[in-house]
């Protein structure tokens, strides 16, 4: 078809040089979907690399701690990515004899891997005639076939699926499939894409009926709440300070924080105080202040945090405490990584 010949045509001259399109070793392709899922190129790239280096096989990833694991992840965000990464390696060093299924429908078996992706493998490592579907797919098919289906809907995913399958070359899926992504990242961008430089310039719908910005349709908005986070950096003479290890079910599951009095609504600095007094009081609290003079703003997917720093020095000592200087070996979120940094806490 003239649509798939000449978007593998754009590609082979345009694509960009990337570490998981020069092999066909499903490990550093599962590696590199699971990272760029929902995170741009630009910014997963070094992670990758990252991890390739501290973890070259799935027998290297499976027998990490989780722990270093979600430290060398800090920073990318949904975290839960990483504990599924880390369960699903396990899975398949030690069930598997460290072969992956190769295969869409066994590939979908696996922890974290859902339809996406388990198609990104199939046809990337093994070559199986299976389209891929991601943001970038959708937004080029919209346009290009002026779909209006509302991609947020349930039915978009097996419409948009059985539109790929008609355009996806038998001899060369995982060309075409690297092409089309690759089309939506580069060419076919979400705001003010050059159409006018574009290879489809006189034959994409969107175009022709000027509909370009209103497709693809996405009418779902997602609700976001506000929560307000205050940490407590607890100092003791020795220098000391205490951590938590967030064990209950979230965005940021087994990561660590320090104390933190969540509230409703922000609190002022005289509140605060007497909340740290009532909840703190046998740790002899001495002085509280504030390190940040503006209070940080967090977004998350779903979530705003709204987030204040403070120094509160105690008069006893501190059971358990974490010494300061090795807070940098713990995987923190990266608001509170950032935090530590700023101002070399």
């Amino acid at each position: 078809m003239e649509f798939s010949n000449s978007l593998l045509h754009w590609y082979l001259q345009n694509k960009r040089d990337l570490p998981w399109r020069n092999t066909n070793n499903p490990y550093p392709i599962w590696l590199s979907e699971i990272m760029l899922q929902q995170t741009r190129v630009a910014q997963g790239l070094p992670y990758f690399l990252s991890f390739m280096e501290a973890f070259p096989t799935v027998f290297d990833l499976a027998n990490a701690d989780e722990e270093q694991v979600l430290k060398l992840w800090q920073g990318l965000g949904y975290y839960s990515r990483a504990r599924n990464m880390h369960k699903t390696a396990q899975m398949i060093a030690f069930d598997l004899n460290g072969n992956f299924p190769n295969n869409y429908n066994d590939l979908l078996k696996l922890k974290g891997i859902g339809e996406y992706t388990a198609a990104a493998i199939a046809s990337f490592a093994f070559n199986e005639v299976v389209p891929v579907v991601d943001g970038n797919v959708y937004r080029v098919l919209a346009r290009y076939f002026d779909v209006e289906t509302d991609i947020a809907s349930s039915s978009a995913r097996k419409e948009f699926t059985a539109l790929a399958k008609e355009l996806i070359p038998n001899d060369n899926p995982a060309l075409f499939n690297q092409a089309i992504m690759e089309f939506g990242a580069l060419q076919c961008v979400p705001k003010n894409p050059n159409c006018e430089m574009c290879i489809f310039t006189n034959s994409c719908a969107a175009l022709q009926k000027k509909k370009v910005t209103e497709l693809p349709v996405k009418v779902k908005k997602t609700k976001v709440t506000n929560k307000y986070f205050n940490y407590l950096i607890f100092l003791d003479d020795s220098e000391n300070t205490l951590l938590n290890k967030r064990t209950e079910k979230g965005i940021w599951h087994n990561l660590y924080e320090f104390p933190n009095l969540e509230s409703e609504n922000e609190l002022s600095f005289e509140s605060l105080s007497k909340l740290v007094i009532e909840n703190y009081a046998h740790l002899g609290i001495e002085t509280i202040s504030i390190y940040n003079e503006n209070q940080i703003i967090h977004k998350l997917s779903h979530q705003k945090l709204h987030i204040n720093f403070y120094k509160v020095e105690v008069s006893m000592e501190l059971n358990n405490g974490i010494a300061l200087d090795s807070l940098r070996n713990y995987p923190f979120p990266i608001v509170i990584y950032n935090f530590i940094e700023k101002y070399s806490i």
